[in-house]
């Protein structure tokens, strides 16, 4: 028996933060599709973690294989064992890859109350071809993840289509922060347009503002619980931002495309600060900030290859472009956002940005991240979420709901300041309802206009008969 005790493997968590992902997984087991589960998210979101803990509170045989780590290697052993043992003339062994997992792990039986997580699964492009066999030919459950998917795009790996289910884990919510501090029923309790007590709106904006400063990465929100050190978790985010670069330099192929990897990051920041309505091409704009015009070292291949691995490595993400207010009229992919907003801060520090144009863009982004999970739920249309240009103005978020068919526009405004192409909209039909989403605010309703303060984001709703 090749048996690795999964603890060994794992650094011990003291911090049982909940997350909203565990609810899922629960459907995904009772939903029993047959299909391999595939968790995505970026590096140290805590996938190893919650499905650890699902994994270990849901089913009576659990097995971990991490391809990168002693029990990769063991597995892969068992694999080739097996493969070795066949010669001409010799009866195939009819189920070789069940016999290899027994060999790992002789607790193993093929049953719905066994599991097995693969983790960085994108290491082995042979256990990878294995995604659709896990799928029918096992009774046991499947579960693969890892930070670097977007390896698997290569051809040498075979992308099992129809095979696998997906769940998407990002670093923690607003929402999981609040419950991770112990404040979550105060923010469910408050009412969203203003009916409540103050002092409750004030208390929860003052968390939001410490989320906005720290981001949602775990170990720098666990920082935050002991520490109470904003400086602190700074650094820890620095620390996850310095090891998930020094990791991708293994899949690039030559130093030049690491530093460009390294330098794409402020640069996305850079474009992020610049106020312009957009851009039809991001490579381009890129390729200006990071190299001179005269600069003929790196193609627009190598800056594509960056951006998507940024992409599919799930540290930034896009925003595409609604014309003149038309569904139909969308260009894809015009902005950037980040999927976490320490990491977003700690980048447009470093492009040196103002306070205040720290502060609009972070609250943008915390939208953006909002409606990302929408999209991705597909309870609004698109592929990502939209903002909108309409008559010479923008809007800063638009919205085509799917559960009413209505378009809402959002803008995230201080004060008392209302964007002039948002009330041209409004009044045009090009949206039927508006959100404005406000920092200084408790709430209010006016006709088809709602303001919402921007850390009950997360509870909007997207369907005519909103209740307020």
């Amino acid at each position: 028996m090749l048996y690795y005790n999964r603890r060994c493997e794992m650094a011990g968590e003291d911090m049982d933060l909940k997350r909203t992902i565990y609810q899922e997984l629960l459907n995904w087991k009772e939903e029993a599709t047959g299909k391999v589960l595939e968790v995505n998210g970026a590096r140290q979101v805590g996938k190893t973690y919650i499905l650890d803990k699902f994994a270990r509170e849901n089913y009576k045989t659990y097995i971990y294989i991490n391809m990168v780590q002693s029990s990769g290697k063991a597995f892969l052993e068992c694999l080739n064992s097996i493969q070795n043992e066949w010669k001409p003339g010799i009866k195939r062994e009819e189920k070789p890859i069940h016999k290899a997992i027994n060999l790992f792990d002789d607790r193993f039986e093929d049953c719905k109350d066994t599991i097995i997580v693969i983790d960085e699964i994108q290491e082995s492009p042979e256990v990878f071809s294995m995604i659709r066999e896990f799928a029918r030919g096992f009774e046991a459950n499947f579960i693969v993840t890892g930070s670097y998917l977007g390896k698997t795009f290569n051809k040498e790996y075979f992308l099992p289509a129809g095979d696998i289910d997906i769940l998407n884990l990002d670093t923690l919510s607003f929402e999981e922060f609040l419950m991770a501090v112990g404040k979550y029923e105060i923010y469910q309790d408050i009412d969203l347009f203003g009916a409540g007590l103050h002092e409750q709106y004030d208390e929860i904006k003052s968390w939001y503002d410490i989320y906005c400063q720290i981001g949602g990465y775990p170990a720098v929100v666990k920082k935050y619980i002991e520490k109470k050190d904003i400086s602190a978790c700074k650094k820890e985010t620095a620390n996850i931002i310095k090891i998930f670069i020094e990791e991708s330099e293994r899949y690039f192929d030559d130093i030049l495309e690491v530093n460009l990897l390294e330098q794409m990051l402020p640069a996305v920041a850079q474009s992020m600060i610049k106020e312009k309505k957009g851009s039809s091409d991001l490579i381009k704009e890129l390729s200006g900030i990071v190299f001179r015009e005269d600069s003929n070292r790196v193609t627009k291949k190598s800056i594509n290859q960056a951006i998507a691995w940024l992409y599919r490595s799930n540290v930034i993400g896009y925003c595409g472009q609604v014309n003149e207010g038309d569904i139909l009229n969308v260009t894809p992919n015009c902005r950037f956002y980040f999927r976490d907003l320490g990491t977003c801060r700690h980048f447009l520090e470093i492009a040196g940005a103002s306070p205040d144009t720290i502060a609009g863009i972070i609250n943008e982004n915390v939208v953006y991240i909002s409606l990302k999970k929408r999209v991705d739920n597909m309870e609004i249309a698109g592929t990502t979420p939209w903002y909108a240009l309409y008559k010479d103005g923008e809007l800063d978020f638009f919205v085509n709901s799917r559960q009413d068919y209505c378009n809402y526009g959002i803008e995230v405004k201080a004060g008392r300041a209302i964007g002039k192409t948002a009330n041209q909209m409004l009044q045009d039909g090009k949206i039927n309802y508006l959100y404005l989403l406000k920092g200084d605010t408790y709430g209010g309703v006016e006709e088809r206009k709602f303001t919402v303060p921007i850390y009950l984001v997360d509870r909007i709703q997207f369907e005519k008969n909103i209740k307020y």
